[in-house]
Parts: structure tokens; C-alpha cells; sequence
């Protein structure tokens, strides 16, 4: 798979939880260990993951493009994205967001997420 293939892969499966308001499936995509920053406090494994998406409200949707990929090692890809989060009930927020994803047995998970403000 390119970079660009496991990224999608990963992301496309983190939009639909975020879309879908289902934080246990975008925690699910997460590893044991995973550093998540999203734009509150930072927070490692998947219950933060979990929690930080069950507080977002209702009608939040993601939507992205995959800007920059780098492939670190066999088992790790980097990708550098622009994300627009829309709401139902205010302005859409863009941002850019880092994550590295790590190959784990058969599938990619998140090992690290980091979004910060244009």
C-alpha cells in the first residue's frame, strides 16, 4: 500500500465515526498508546480519544485533504492533512492536523494526532 492508501484508509474510517457521532469507533482506531491532541487538553489511549469525541457536539462533520505523506519505516506513516470541522450551528472551524499511524498485525491505527489552528 502507498502512503496515501494507508492514510485513507485510516482517515476515511475516523470521518465516519466523527460524522456519525460514534467516539467508541474513532477510539477504536487509536492504539494503546496513542498521543491525542485535539484542540482542548492532550490526553494518551483511546478512552481519551473516546471522551474527547463523546464532548463534540451533534452534527459535527470532518472533512479533509491529505497535504503532505512522509513514510518513516515499514510500520509507519505520517501524514500531514487540512481538516474543515462543520457544525450545524456555527461557522465551519479548518485546521490542520499531523497524525502518524502505525502498522498493527493486519491494520493501521493512530499513534499520534495532533491539530492546531490556521
Amino acid at each position: 500500500m502507498t502512503e496515501l492508501d494507508v492514510l485513507r484508509e485510516v482517515l476515511n474510517q475516523w470521518k465516519a465515526g466523527v460524522d456519525e457521532h460514534e467516539p467508541k469507533q474513532v477510539a477504536s482506531l487509536f492504539t494503546d498508546d496513542a498521543i491525542f491532541q485535539g484542540l482542548h487538553l492532550y490526553g494518551v489511549g483511546p478512552d481519551n480519544v473516546a471522551e474527547y469525541y463523546d464532548s463534540q457536539p451533534r452534527g459535527l462533520r470532518a472533512s479533509y485533504e491529505i497535504l503532505e505523506t512522509r513514510r518513516l519505516t515499514d510500520d509507519l506513516v505520517l501524514g500531514y492533512l487540512a481538516v474543515d470541522f462543520s457544525f450545524s450551528d456555527r461557522p465551519t472551524l479548518p485546521v490542520y492536523l499531523s497524525v502518524i499511524v502505525r502498522q498493527v498485525g493486519d491494520s493501521w491505527r493512530i499513534l499520534h494526532y495532533q491539530v492546531s489552528r490556521l
